[in-house]
Order: structure tokens, then sequence, then C-alpha cells
């Protein structure tokens, strides 16, 4: 757990907060204290989405839909406000890991009788999700919590009705965490409750080896071995790894119910084999000594009515195959670009060590101008600058309910679930939406006016690894500039909604071909790739021929027809 940032609120609903507990592309996700001494996770969105009525009227939805979801393996939700300025829902807190961190922070895989009862509580949870007519849509290790009760299923926020009226799937989310993802959700295509159970044999691959049947080093080759190869399940022994063999099943069709996989790992129940003890030794000791602490855990200051307040924005880091925000999803470990944790202040009692609903590393705040410490229920707020103008609106982070990260954009972040960690951009250029400060001589000597032949709006399919895994709909916007000046946009929006936005700066541009730097925009920095990308749009006959060196998402190309 952070300690709360000066800019953060003390304060949301009827909820104190103590500490933030992680960051994601949605919101961040803080641990709070009701008036009767009840801990809970308050998540709150980025005032960016609350802004959006559509991402709103979504939102709402899907606080419903959380609310019908209960039962001994899910945490239920208790609270929420999805009309207030910043929406934000408050769910129980359970005294354990995540099954990511668990095994990422030096606990390494679980014992073959550990792994059993995961598979069967999750597997029962994942039936009463479905008898509701829902599809949780990101179970991965992020989202699995490891108590002594047994294990937890969290992060409802893109769960989403089987009719499809409740998807949080919207600009700037993208909805599942590669190696987690079933193939048909990758694709594009209907998604049932066989989703889940694909993503279940995921993450027990992973419990039962530390590490993804599916590894990859870039998002792109790690979802196409999803679609395209057989899982890695060498480490995974005996009856558990024909269990999840058929979850991982390419076709549907072919995979088990979530009641098939309960019944085979724990025919009398899962609660049976947990009443007996199901953690290791080494596991149980921490999850007991985090919960006595919690009990002394402060709020650092009293708090003060409530009022706005404005939040730094962060940044996400794109996730990897474990599950956490490297290995991981919807909030999880911090990101890329993020500064030094604040100081904690001064706190009555002592320090508490509580374990981190997250992925493996969690988000800390730019380190920004920022206002003095205020008490505050959350509001979306301008704040002001230097010179007097309206500083950007800040992020404040929370998950609906959720876990989102990203399926493949030309940028795509993976986040359903960013963690703790942080650190400096990769290729220490500008940040988004900021304009080179000097341009090549050889550029600066090219001429500044863009043929006619590029203007307009150009729109078409992209494809990524040499045509084989689909990238959604392309979409340039080209204006004259000069070198060195933004020449427009570029925007991406992939099968399942999740939007990458990025800003175009003119290098170089000949009747042949015009090349371009490509720089996410601050609000889609968790959806898109870090980094700088070369971009090269090239006439072919009425179309322009998109292509980029962004080897990260699969060098992705598409053919575009002029739309205005």
């Amino acid at each position: 757990m952070q300690p709360l940032g000066v800019d953060e609120p003390t304060v949301v609903g009827p909820y104190r907060l103590l500490g933030r507990l992680g960051s994601g592309g949605m919101g961040r996700v803080y641990l709070g204290r009701s008036a009767g001494g009840r801990t809970v996770a308050v998540k709150i969105v980025h005032p960016h989405f609350a802004l959006d009525e559509e991402f709103r009227a979504r939102f709402r939805r899907e606080v419903e839909a959380a609310r019908r979801v209960g039962g001994a393996w899910t945490a239920s939700v208790l609270d929420a406000d999805p009309e207030a300025s910043v929406p934000w829902v408050a769910t129980a807190y359970a005294a354990g890991p995540s099954l990511a961190a668990a095994v990422a922070d030096g606990g390494g895989p679980l014992p073959a009788h550990s792994v059993r009862v995961l598979g069967a509580g999750l597997a029962e949870a994942l039936s009463a999700v479905h008898a509701l007519g829902l599809v949780h849509r990101d179970v991965k290790p992020s989202n699995v919590l490891l108590t002594l009760d047994g294990p937890l299923l969290i992060d409802f926020g893109i769960a989403r009705a089987t009719d499809g009226t409740a998807s949080l799937t919207s600009t700037g989310v993208s909805v599942g965490s590669p190696g987690y993802m079933s193939p048909e959700q990758i694709l594009g295509k209907g998604i049932t409750g066989a989703a889940d159970v694909f993503s279940l044999g995921a993450v027990l691959a992973y419990a039962a080896t530390g590490e993804s049947p599916f590894p990859g080093e870039s998002s792109a080759s790690l979802l196409y071995k999803v679609v395209h190869e057989e899982p890695h399940l060498d480490a995974v022994q005996g009856e558990l790894r024909e269990i999840v063999a058929a979850c991982l099943a390419k076709d549907p069709a072919g995979r088990p119910t979530p009641d098939e996989v309960a019944r085979r790992l724990a025919p009398a129940g899962a609660a049976r084999l947990v009443a007996a003890g199901w953690l290791p030794g080494a596991l149980v000791e921490q999850v007991s000594r985090s919960a006595v602490q919690l009990l002394n855990l402060e709020a650092a200051e009293d708090a003060a009515p409530s009022g706005p307040v404005g939040f730094s924005s962060p940044s996400v880091e794109a996730g990897s195959a474990s599950g956490t925000s490297a290995p991981g999803g919807a909030f999880g470990p911090p990101p890329e670009g993020f500064g030094p944790p604040p100081a904690m202040p001064p706190a009555p009692g002592p320090a508490a060590s509580v374990p981190e609903q997250r992925e493996v590393r969690d988000a800390t705040p730019h380190p920004e101008d920022r206002p003095g410490k205020v008490s505050v229920s959350v509001a979306a707020t301008a704040v002001p600058g230097a010179n007097g103008r309206g500083r950007k609106l800040s992020c404040t982070v929370v998950l609906a309910v959720a876990g989102a990260l990203a399926a493949v954009t030309v940028g795509s972040a993976f986040l359903f679930g960013l963690m703790p960690g942080g650190g400096a951009e990769k290729d220490g250029g500008n940040v988004a939406g900021q304009r080179p400060s000097a341009t090549a001589p050889g550029d600066a000597q090219r001429p500044s006016t863009i043929p006619a032949s590029y203007l307009g709006t150009w729109e078409g399919d992209g494809l990524a690894l040499g045509g084989a895994l689909p990238m959604g709909t392309f979409r340039v916007t080209v204006h004259q500039a000069a070198v060195g000046k933004e020449l427009g946009t570029f925007r991406q929006t992939d099968q399942i909604g999740g939007i990458c936005d990025t800003v175009l700066i003119l290098k170089k541009v000949t009747k042949e071909q015009l090349v371009a730097t490509s720089v996410a925009k601050v609000p889609s920095r968790d959806v898109c790739t870090k980094g700088r990308h070369e971009v090269r749009l090239i006439p072919v006959g009425d179309d322009l021929k998109y292509e980029t060196d962004n080897a990260e998402a699969g060098d992705p190309v598409a053919r575009m027809s002029k739309v205005k």
C-alpha cells in the first residue's frame, strides 16, 4: 500500500481513506474505513471518464450488475455513487495478496493442493456469475485474492451481461489481459461464459508453474500465441493438467463448464477443502500478520469537510504475460513514467503492512505541481497552473469494480489492473502532447507543404504480425504543417472498443511518402504502447497505406480510404 499523495482525497463518500492500493487505466483503488470500522476497497474513476456521459451510463449499469454478484468466492459490492462528480464504488476488503503478488514476490508456484482448492473456488464463483447472465471477462492472477477463508474473484468492472446491455468497454479502455484472454475475445467474436473458463485455465497454469501458459515478450506476439499456438503445460502434472488443457481449448464448445471443473477438483465442494486449510504456511503467516496490522492502521489526519480536489494523471505501463501490470491487469503494478512516492505524513499508531489488492506494482502519481493536501469527496476539477492557465484534469483512479487491461492497440498497455512500481519513460522522449524541442537540420530544409494527396481523413482495417492479428479500425487525419509541427492525429479503435489516440509530428514529406513521429495523447497513455514510433503514409492509388515501426504492437499496417 502507498501513502496518500498531497493531491489525493482523504474522504470519499462515507469512507476515510487510509492509503492507495493500486492504480490502473480507469482509476485508482484506495483502502478505506467506514464510520463503523469496516475496511473497504474504494475505487474511483478517472475524471476524464466521469465527464463522458456514455461511460457514466455504462458505469451505472456495471455497478448494478456487480451488486447482483454474490457468493462465498467473490468480493461483494457494499456501496457506490454512480452519480457523483467522479463516480466511485466500495467493495469488501479482504486481507490477502493477489495470486500475482503471491507468486511474483518470491513465493513461487502454489502447492498442488492449493491449486486444486483455488480452481474449485474460482469455478464455483464463475458458475454463480454465469447463472446471473454475466461474463466476468477479466479473470487473471491479479484479480484473484488469496485469503484464509478461500480464494476471492474480484473486479467485476468489465463484467458484461450476456445480452450485451452492460459492457464497460469504452473510449480509452480495452477489455482483457493478454495471456489470459480467450481466442474469441482477442478476435472480437461473441463472448460467452466459455471465455471465463479459458481464463480460469490460464490462471491455474500460472498458479501451478509461476508462468503464463502463453509466454511472450510483446503483447502482440503473446496474443498471437493464444490464438494460434498450444499452451505450455509441461510443468503441470496429473489430473490438473488434463483439466487445465480442457479449459484452454481453442474452441469454446470444447471447454468444460465451471460446474464440471468444480466437480472434478472438489467433488464435495471447495468450502470443505478450505476448512481443512488450503494455503502454504508462509502465506498463512503473511496474511495473518497483515490482518492484525490492519486493525491498528489509522488515517494520516482527520478528515475535513468534503470538497473538490484535483488528481495527478498516471500513465500505465504495458502489461506482460503474468497478469500483473507487467504480469497483470486493470489495477495492478505501477506504470512507467511515475515519480517517487510521496512521503507519508505522521500517523498515530504503528505502521502497517497491508496486503495490496493489486497486480504486482502500484501506480505513483507524476511529480507535477500539486495543490496542498485537502480532505474531500472526489470531484473532477481543473486546477489552476502557472500563468493562471488551467491544468489538465487530473486523473483520479479507480476501477469501477474492475480489472481492465487492454487488447492490443497500436499502443496497448495491458492493464486491468496495473500496479506498483515506477520508472522513467523507456525512450526518454517527450511527454505526449509536447512538441519536439528541435528539428534535425536536414529535416528543416525539406518542404513544409504537404501535398494534397495526403490531406483529409482516412480510415481502414489494421492488421499486425504480417496480417495474422486483426487490430480494429485505423483512422488518420492529416492537415497542413511544417516539419517538426503537428500534422494531424491517429486513432485506433480495437475489436472490443479500446481506443488509442496519438498525435503525429511531421518529420519529412515527399510525393512518394510522408514520415511522422507518433506520440500517444495523455488520456490514451494507458491504452497505447509506450514511446514514440515512426509512422509512414504512402499513397497507393486513391488510398493511403499506413505503416509503423512499432514492434511491440506487431508492426501494424493498414490500407485506408479517404472518408472526408
